[in-house]
């Protein structure tokens, strides 16, 4: 027997940093992993753990990380993290470090932005995934969890028919998706954040403004907006599943529905995934 693959690491360091300029506060909260291969065979097959770096280690590297260098920019900081392993232990041949980060506004209070309070934005989360090699440095960025709707504007018609198929059509319907998307940098932009809100801003718009026949269409679309917004990538890959609505039956009880009343269900649903590139 032998083994052919490996990583290890720690998952779900959380960190809350606080930056004080002043009375002003700002957050900045964010869920790490950092996952390592390299040589570490002999911790797999013999018991030797000469070469293991522990997890706590790593967990301890991220808070001191965060501390130093944990910025506005998520990339910067899992870069930075990345380098750092590569640099100090030179058995280490590739490292992964995801970032999910949970956002938070301030609370207004008088039409104000609170100094020092502040709400859930969204239960969307931004995410960046940097993985770095002795060769190169990889920067993925991205959005998941992020539910969009929209009330008309889609259709879902001309479809494939066989004898399993009981599935109407439908020339209105309600669109609803919980969106995972992913992009892949080729070069560093100018701002990270400043790039993504770009990105998420054209693929909204589509999703807004365009009729669609289909989530396979609308995912395409999104795609190739996003990938106009910033010349600084390569491709993205799309997660979109059809989160559907279903029109109750009110016959029974003597009204009418017309397309007003919905149930919003979640599973079963239809799974759409894309990648576009140029």
């Amino acid at each position: 027997m032998k083994l052919i693959q490996h990583q290890y690491g720690k998952a779900h360091i959380r960190v809350l940093k606080v930056t004080r300029n002043g009375a002003q506060h700002s957050l900045k909260e964010l869920d790490v992993s950092v996952a390592l291969q390299g040589n570490f065979d002999a911790s797999y097959t013999k018991s030797d753990n000469q070469l293991v770096v522990a997890t706590d280690s790593m967990k301890n590297t991220v808070n001191i990380f965060a501390k130093k260098k944990l910025g506005t920019e998520n990339e910067e900081f899992g870069l930075a993290l990345g380098q750092h392993f590569l640099k100090t232990y030179p058995h280490i041949s590739r490292v992964e470090i995801g970032l999910s980060e949970h956002c938070w506004e301030r609370i207004s209070v008088g039409g104000k932005p609170h100094a020092h309070s502040f709400a859930e934005k969204s239960a969307a989360k931004p995410f960046a995934k940097i993985t770095c090699t002795r060769t190169e440095n990889v920067v993925e960025s991205g959005i998941e969890d992020l539910l969009i709707l929209k009330s008309t504007g889609s259709s879902f018609e001309k479809f494939l028919r066989d004898e399993f198929t009981t599935l109407p059509e439908m020339g209105d319907r309600i669109f609803a998706t919980k969106l995972k998307a992913t992009w892949t940098f080729t070069k560093k932009p100018k701002s990270y954040s400043a790039t993504n809100a770009k990105i998420l801003a054209a693929m909204l718009s589509t999703f807004a403004k365009n009729f669609s026949p289909s989530v396979q269409v609308t995912l395409f679309q999104m795609g190739e907006a996003a990938l106009k917004a910033a010349p600084e990538t390569s491709k993205i890959q799309l997660e979109m599943p059809n989160k559907h609505c279903l029109l109750i039956n009110l016959a029974p009880f003597g009204l009418e529905n017309k397309n007003e009343l919905f149930v919003p269900t979640d599973e079963p649903h239809g799974q759409i995934e894309g990648t576009v590139a140029r």
